[in-house]
């Protein structure tokens, strides 16, 4: 991205030096040959005009700096930035050329150095550039290639200095904000990303990735109920949230204790009636939202899967007084051999049946002796001898 702008930016300096007059100050030599080989590059010979700007003799220092400045320029279109820059360093270090193109030739020097990579040789142009900008406009762009420059070379604190240069001159866009967020990330600077990243979503509301880094953010920073607003709003304006995204809203809402809406969530996610993690889940959200239920037939989905998840069941079958299911259900439950007979000592006492009572607090209490069973197989005789 950076080396297209730029070569947009060399080449509307190329047409403009290209073009200047050269009578006033060139010798009459130099200048008829000059403007032979702007011809030749118009009419697309560049290796013709090259050859003759290379074939130039010249004595005159202006001369060879105005010269050495045209061939970079043919030496870039050519595509020998080696060559490019090393004439065009030579015409800016020469002082010599005063025209209205000398601002335009060091900044055509300092982008090749970019587009070239040696960016600290590039921004010690861009900085002298910035001081005698011409315009607005041209500042905005100095301070953009001077915050490229530094991103480049990982060099996090001035790219963003250099950035909070550039929005004092124009408003923050796409590009640059990113260039922002990548620097904020690289020095961890966690919360100065979040509002960087809240201004992305404003001018790209449609981009997932910049909702999902903010939620990710948000989370690190410890902000949870950010975190679920971010990605309910993103849910809610159907962008394409992963698989992964949507089971974290649903555990948020859970921990904000809206497990209805995480127990519905959970259930759109692909392999919710199969995935036992998933069944597990779901019935664990509708039991907190106390919808025993839907509680009791997903825990019952999981059983199928996995026996145990009986128990869970029953739990609530008991809890919500229907004994004859619990019993049925408890029948179904693997190992507990305790826990199922004292279940089923509650069940039939609440159905009136002193004897299984007694037979399954008797059961509970051979297998482990608590006081628990003690305390159920006392009562329970006490009540049959009051009834016999």
């Amino acid at each position: 991205m950076i080396k297209r702008i730029l070569i947009v930016g060399l080449l509307a300096a190329t047409q403009a030096i290209t073009q200047v007059s050269v009578a006033q100050e060139l010798s009459q030599y130099s200048a008829t040959r000059v403007m032979r080989a702007n011809e030749l590059s118009q009419d697309e010979k560049l290796n013709e005009a090259i050859a003759l700007l290379e074939s130039i003799d010249s004595s005159r220092d202006y001369d060879k700096a105005f010269i050495a400045r045209m061939l970079g320029v043919f030496y870039w279109q050519d595509g020998q930035s080696d060559n490019a820059i090393k004439q065009i360093s030579y015409a800016v270090e020469s002082g010599l050329l005063k025209d209205d193109q000398a601002w335009s030739t060091e900044k055509m020097l300092a982008d090749l150095l970019l587009s070239n990579q040696d960016y600290k040789q590039a921004l010690k142009h861009y900085y002298t550039l910035s001081e005698s900008a011409p315009d607005s406009a041209a500042k905005q762009d100095i301070y953009l290639r001077i915050a490229q420059s530094h991103y480049q070379d990982q060099d996090w604190k001035p790219t963003l200095s250099a950035l909070t240069e550039l929005h004092k001159l124009q408003k923050p866009d796409v590009s640059t904000l990113s260039l922002r967020l990548g620097a904020e990330l690289q020095l961890e600077r966690w919360k100065s990303a979040i509002p960087t990243l809240e201004h992305l979503i404003d001018l790209e509301p449609k981009e997932v990735k910049w909702w999902r880094q903010l939620a990710g953010l948000q989370l690190r920073v410890k902000d949870e109920k950010g975190a679920l607003a971010t990605l309910a709003l993103a849910k809610h304006q159907r962008l394409d949230l992963t698989q992964k995204e949507l089971h974290l809203l649903a555990q948020l809402y859970a921990k904000r204790g809206v497990p209805e809406k995480a127990a519905r969530l959970i259930a759109q996610l692909e392999g919710a009636n199969t995935d036992v993690k998933l069944l597990r889940e779901q019935a664990s959200y509708w039991q907190q939202a106390k919808e025993w239920d839907k509680s009791v037939h997903i825990w019952l989905a999981a059983a199928k899967y996995e026996p145990d998840y009986h128990w869970n069941a029953a739990q609530i079958l008991l809890q919500q007084q229907r004994y004859q299911q619990t019993l049925r259900t408890l029948d179904k439950v693997p190992g507990r051999a305790e826990q199922v007979a004292l279940a089923k000592t509650r069940a039939y006492y609440k159905l009136n049946n002193l004897e299984d009572a007694i037979i399954q607090a008797k059961k509970a209490d051979s297998i482990k002796v608590t006081n628990q069973s003690q305390s159920w197989i006392k009562y329970l005789e006490q009540l049959r001898r009051a009834h016999s």
